[in-house]
Parts: C-alpha cells; structure tokens; sequence
C-alpha cells in the first residue's frame, strides 16, 4: 500500500461503505479517535472509499493553499485554507490504481500502477491503451478542470513517484519507482517533465538501485542525496557535489540490508542530511502487524518489536543508530505497519510525523536516534467490521498535521506545545523531497 500488495486483502472485506457522492456532507470521525492531549481536531473532507470494486484514499502532496489526494480512482483538489472546513474543489477520474501524486507549479504528475487491462481503461476521459504502466502529466492551472496532457509509458510502470525540482534546466525531473518487480527493473525510471511543455515530458534515464525501490527520499540543498527503500533495505545516491553524480545521473554510494526486512517501504532524511529514517511494510499493508509483542499472528508468524520499527541510519555511510518502536499495541483484527512520514523541517530537533494504517499518527521525538520517544499521537478505534483501512499516508505541512485515511477521506489536526517552534513554512510539499538543507 503505499502499497499495490492491499489488493491481495480485498477479496476478503465483507462489510459496506457508503459510496461518494459530490457535495455530501460527513460528520467529522473524531469520535472514533483516542489522541493525545496535545492533538487537536481541527477539520475534515469526506471521500468514503466503495466496496466493489475497492478505491481507496492514497498519497498527498501540498502547493500553497491545496492538497492534492490520491485515490485509486483518479485524484482530488482540496482547498485547505478555510481548515476547519476544506473544500474539495475537483475531482479527476484516473484508473489505474494507487495514485501517488506530486505537484510542481502548474503540473500533477499521477502514477499508474497496474497494467491497463485488455479491455482498456481511461484517465481523464481519455483511452489508455491495453497494457500502459507508467505516469500521467496534468495541466492544473485550473484547479476545477485538470486536464490530462502527457502519457508516459515505462517499461517498470510506476507504483509511486517522487518529485525532483531542476529550476536550472526548467524542468521537473520524476524519480518513477517501479510497480514490477522483475530484476530489469530494480531501481527507478527518471523521467523529464518540461515545465513550458509538459506535453512533451518523455522518459530520460534508468537508474540501477539493487533493488526495486518502492518509496525514494530526496534531499537537495547542501546535502544532495536520494536513498531508495525496497525489497530487504535501502541504496543511497549522491546527486551532485564532491561525491560525485547529477540529478538526472545519481552516483551509488553505498547500500544497506536490514535485517528481517522484507518488504522496504520508505526513505527519508532529516534537513540537516544526517540522519536516515528507513521504515518498511511487513505483512504488504494488509495484515495485522502492530499488536503486542510476542502475539501468535495469523499463519502462525510471531509479532516482533522489528515488525513495528522505523529504523534510523547515518546518512554518510549507512551505521545503524537507533530504532522506534511503536508503543501502543493494535488488535490482531487491524492491517497496520508503520507507513509515510515526513520529518518537521527545524533545525532544533528531529521529528518525524507518520500515518501508519489502523494505528493511526504518530510523532516522534528522535533528536537521540538511539532513544526516540513519541510525543503525540491519534488512534481511531478499529473498523468494524473488520477490513483494511486506516492511515495511508501523515504529513505535517505549514502548521498542521494533515491525514489521508482511506476510508474516511482527509482529515486535518492540529498539534500544540513547542513541538513546532521554529519549523519553516514551506509554502508547497512533495512529501518524499526535500528542497534544501537545514544546518
């Protein structure tokens, strides 16, 4: 889920969702939560998932005053600046599956995740063509119309994307990171997205990683690095500077396995680019993989601490720090594992934010990556009955904390005390790039 693998769960769900309808109106589901003292509901958009077939709320990305959400049908905009009561503004049907979005100015880029099938599927109104995997390039200077324009096929598909700004070569380059998983495609497309024609945007490069990347973290400024996670740990890159590399050719630095990790999810640095944060998905999203330690799990797996981790590394050469731990045990009946995160842009502390499917948010103190401790969190109670849901994906943006549940819809929070203080307002965010450096 970020993950492809929840599809494989879906057979089973056997209760009813509500379907959408546009303009609906949804009472807020905090009452479902148990939060911290220091959380704060502060506002909602509905977009219920359906049964059949299954869609799902997916990935975030954030220009100025808009979320854009992922779905697995397409995409939506959101007004977020009235944020006790946001707005959607449009929604754009994409099939395809998974819908991890990024935006740059004008332009949303949309992953396409499965292979169209022979019958045929369409985005935005348009064909696409049996077989296609790859991303779609959207025109949304009008936020109420976003209107399809580039097609770009790769032969590795797309299962999510991340966002790399080129202003020197008016360009925004897209690290593609592959929904196949055979051995030609263990890394990532790079792919060229003109931003005075992003019609034209064409695939530029394929950059070998050892392993199919699933999520990849990029930081620019001073730091100049991107680190793939997938299969059984990460690869970390330079993309420019003394080490060696370009954003557009990425020098291999160094790789790094983990053990009892096999399904590597997400990559992440602190501002300062010293620090990596690596998270991973045992259970593909759909299996219960959060409940107490020791706990016999279905099939007969023993739940362990490592199932329940985000693991941090030093950024220069891959030596373990630290792990966390999540604290607060789930049922054996809730999907969960540790999900998409970013990490509060301040120079005073480290802390994560994180959404992890039934277990909720987390925020997490790791300025001592050897003892993080959580500082706040929000745990809605377990969905009744029994299905996969919860939190796809938690990002903290411009002084809230904003939550992509996939069956509920966008939900807004916000976190008091001095967590905060200090954290730049980054007036726009692709959640797994980080623009500059913070020393």
């Amino acid at each position: 889920m970020k993950g492809r693998l929840l599809i494989a769960g879906l057979a089973a769900l056997t209760a009813l969702s509500l379907p959408f309808v546009a303009g609906a109106r949804e009472e807020p589901p905090f009452d479902a939560y148990s939060f911290s003292r220091n959380m704060h509901p502060k506002g909602f958009s509905p977009r219920p998932n359906t049964i059949a077939p299954f869609t799902a709320n997916t990935d975030l990305a954030f220009w100025r005053k808009h979320a854009f959400q992922g779905h697995y049908d397409g995409f939506r905009v959101i007004d977020i600046a009235p944020s006790p009561r946001p707005r959607e503004v449009s929604f754009t049907e994409c099939f395809g599956n998974q819908g991890d979005v990024v935006v740059w100015e004008n332009v949303l880029v949309r992953s396409w995740n499965s292979p169209t099938p022979a019958a045929g599927s369409t985005c935005d109104g348009q064909p696409v063509a049996p077989g296609f995997e790859g991303l779609h390039v959207f025109d949304i200077s009008n936020l109420a119309d976003p209107v399809l324009v580039a097609s770009v096929e790769t032969e590795c598909g797309s299962h999510t994307e991340t966002a790399v700004p080129d202003p020197a070569n008016n360009r925004l380059l897209i690290y593609s990171n592959p929904s196949s998983t055979v051995p030609a495609c263990q890394g990532l497309d790079i792919v060229s997205v003109p931003l005075d024609d992003p019609a034209s945007a064409s695939q530029i490069a394929f950059e070998p990683a050892g392993r199919a990347c699933h999520d990849t973290g990029v930081i620019l400024g001073d730091a100049l690095m991107a680190a793939c996670a997938g299969g059984n740990g990460f690869t970390v890159w330079s993309l420019g500077g003394a080490r060696g590399g370009s954003l557009e050719d990425p020098e291999f630095l160094y790789s790094v396995v983990v053990p009892t990790v096999t399904i590597g999810h997400s990559a992440a640095f602190t501002w300062d680019g010293e620090v990596i944060v690596f998270g991973h998905e045992p259970g593909g999203g759909t299996a219960p993989r959060c409940t107490e330690t020791g706990t016999v799990l279905p099939g007969g797996l023993i739940q362990t601490d490592e199932m329940k981790s985000f693991f941090f590394y030093d950024a220069d050469d891959g030596t373990p720090l630290g792990r966390w731990v999540l604290p607060r045990p789930q049922t054996i009946q809730e999907n969960c594992t540790l999900h998409n995160y970013n990490i509060l842009p301040t120079n005073r502390r480290y802390v994560i934010v994180s959404g992890n499917y039934q277990s909720g948010i987390s925020v997490v103190d790791f300025s001592d990556p050897a003892n993080p401790v959580e500082i706040a969190f929000a745990d809605p109670a377990p969905l009744v009955p029994t299905q996969p849901g919860g939190d796809w994906a938690t990002y903290w943006y411009d002084g809230d904390i904003y939550e992509s549940d996939i069956t509920r819809g966008l939900l807004i929070w916000k976190l008091s005390g001095n967590t905060e203080a200090g954290a730049t307002r980054l007036r726009h965010l692709n959640p797994q790039t980080q623009e500059f450096t913070l020393r």
